[in-house]
């Protein structure tokens, strides 16, 4: 067990700031070449903090280990929403001001009801994840449209402020290949430490994947979060997470289906789709405001988030096994 654990810790490591280098790699490539810090910020940025969770897709999928990126797929979504803004709203309130933000949560909670759909006959085939990536281009063909139509929407003047702070375009080429590379080899890493895990410790890929593995992915995210709140950039704090859900409710669960088609546990469907679900349109709600009053995460929310987390996990304990 010491090796998978240490490979796992490593990994994880690893994932988190090889993600971080290649969002900024990426985005100053793209600001250099003329690419709006609004389309940087709803494509780039979201992609890349979604990195480690397509890496794991592909790397478990390849290896017949579907249960693992499944369970990424969703457990990163929910510990994105619950434990990440949860956190960072613990710490401050996070109000909303994007108009992009406010038109992007209904796509993205269209898409997780999307995807959870093609989940209730427990199974996802070739045809799924074809109409899976083909949603994906689709919205992102959606967020390009916003990225022109409200060029100056807060999230683009808080992306601006970190690209230009970024190495020159050779550099940042570099740094792009070199994170690429180190994710490749720490999410092969990471999937190998959580099937050893799993065997050992008699408890299914799908629990290592919504938990060590869900939790562990969405490092990028709470670094990239915290480190907006820092900086006062809420929306954009908020943006990272909206973005990253998308990617992984689509793209996650895309490349899975097409690698390695096959039967879902049935707790996907009956538990960690129903919650995620509901951890979407509370955002939403809370995000959009409801009754003319501005959209805001305060710290009850906050607290109610990290509450559903931890309720969450204990399930998850608690119905190891039940199928």
């Amino acid at each position: 067990m010491l090796l998978p654990i240490f490979a796992i810790v490593i990994s994880l490591a690893l994932l988190a700031i090889s993600a971080d280098k290649f969002v900024d790699g990426a985005s100053s490539i793209a600001f250099r070449f003329g690419i709006s810090p609004l389309l940087i910020g709803l494509t780039i940025v979201s992609f890349g903090t979604s990195a480690p969770e397509i890496m794991i897709a592909v790397m478990s999928a390849t290896a017949d280990n579907p249960g693992i990126a499944i369970g990424n797929a969703l457990g990163s979504n929910i510990a994105n929403i619950a434990l990440i803004l949860g956190i960072a709203s613990l710490f401050i309130p996070l109000p909303v001001a994007s108009t992009v933000l406010k038109r992007e949560l209904p796509l993205l909670l269209a898409a997780v009801l999307f995807s959870c759909a093609l989940l209730i006959d427990l199974h996802l085939s070739v045809a799924d994840g074809i109409a899976l990536i083909v949603t994906l281009l689709l919205c992102l063909v959606w967020l390009v449209y916003q990225g022109k139509t409200v060029p100056d929407d807060i999230i683009g003047e808080e992306i601006k402020d970190n690209v230009e702070s970024q190495p020159a375009t050779n550099n940042a080429l570099f740094i792009t290949v070199a994170a690429l590379v180190v994710l490749l080899i720490s999410s092969k890493a990471l999937v190998w430490g959580a099937v050893e895990i799993a065997r050992a410790a008699n408890v299914s890929e799908l629990m290592i994947g919504l938990s060590i593995v869900a939790v562990g992915t969405s490092l990028p995210e709470l670094a990239a979060t915290l480190a907006c709140v820092m900086r006062k950039e809420y929306d954009l704090a908020i943006g990272n997470v909206v973005g990253s859900n998308l990617f992984n409710a689509l793209a996650v669960l895309g490349i899975v289906a097409l690698l390695s088609p096959g039967d879902v546990d049935i707790m996907v469907r009956n538990r960690d789709a129903v919650v995620q679900i509901g951890l979407t349109i509370a955002l939403l709600v809370f995000c959009i405001g409801l009754r003319g009053k501005d959209g805001r995460i305060n710290r009850l929310e906050g607290l109610a988030f990290v509450a559903a987390f931890v309720a969450y996990q204990w399930l998850i304990y608690l119905q190891e096994g039940v199928s």
